[in-house]
């Protein structure tokens, strides 16, 4: 490729001196937000410890979507194998959805959980599938999770284009999400059914979906979101997305709002 590469903390030690080992978090790629600055790179990728995930920042030093990398990933497997199937969880970005079926494949929503991911390729005979996570699944691989594989369509689709990654990338971009918010709560089951009752008196007025494929999805024609209760602690998890930042923002504090009056 002749492309100049900067490791970073490339030296192995299990007590992990710099940060660790886990790209979900932003405060664990702000050392290569910083590199890929003052570098001036193209791209920065950082890696889990086993590299069954993968993150990306761009030239600006913003962090990538991994709903955007998913969906630009299904965009370039689509135009292989048209009329495939991609799935993807149902925490990433519509905006997989929406690349997907305009790309004349077949989109299937699946739970959290690489668990359900590789069943569900198995069944459908997806050819991709992607979280919100990072993680990245390939019909090649034995339909396991690779962020290798994923780096390298992202550096193969820079290579192929003259345009920038954040240029790139703008596309996928259309919608903004939440991230992840976790809230204590003394019963998460008990939580997700208040929630469905709070919002099932408004269905008709705000007009909105329910469904219960993974917790609770509650879908209005400008914004959607999740909660889902933790399997291993009094946790519920809340994900939102909206057309807009101050839509996405009024859903996220109005549920949280909720969450925490009970």
């Amino acid at each position: 490729m002749n492309a100049e590469v900067f490791p970073l903390y490339f030296e192995l030690d299990g007590s992990f001196p710099n940060h660790e080992a886990n790209p979900i978090a932003p405060e664990n790629l702000v050392d290569l937000q910083k590199l890929v600055k003052k570098k001036k790179a193209d791209i920065g990728l950082a890696f889990d410890g086993d590299a069954d995930r993968c993150f990306l920042v761009d030239e600006t030093g913003a962090l990538v979507s991994p709903s955007a990398l998913t969906a630009l990933i299904a965009d370039r497997e689509l135009r292989k194998r048209p009329g495939s199937t991609i799935i993807y969880n149902l925490i990433s970005s519509q905006i997989v959805r929406e690349v997907v079926e305009s790309a004349g494949g077949t989109a299937v929503r699946s739970r959290v959980g690489h668990s359900y991911i590789k069943k569900l390729m198995e069944e459908t005979g997806a050819i991709f599938g992607g979280e919100h996570s990072g993680h990245f699944y390939f019909k090649e691989f034995w339909r396991a999770d690779s962020g290798m594989l994923a780096a390298l369509h992202a550096i193969a689709a820079l290579m192929e284009s003259t345009d920038s990654l954040s240029s790139l990338l703008a596309p996928y971009n259309r919608y903004f999400q939440s991230g992840e918010i976790n809230t204590e709560v003394p019963s998460p089951k008990d939580s997700v059914h208040a929630i469905e009752e709070h919002y099932s008196q408004q269905a008709q007025q705000r007009s909105l979906e329910f469904d219960r494929l993974d917790g609770l999805t509650v879908t209005a024609p400008e914004w959607w979101f999740n909660v889902r209760p933790s399997n291993t602690e009094p946790l519920l998890r809340l994900n939102a997305e909206a057309k807009t930042v101050k839509e996405m923002v009024a859903i996220r504090d109005e549920v949280l709002k909720f969450i925490k009056s009970r």
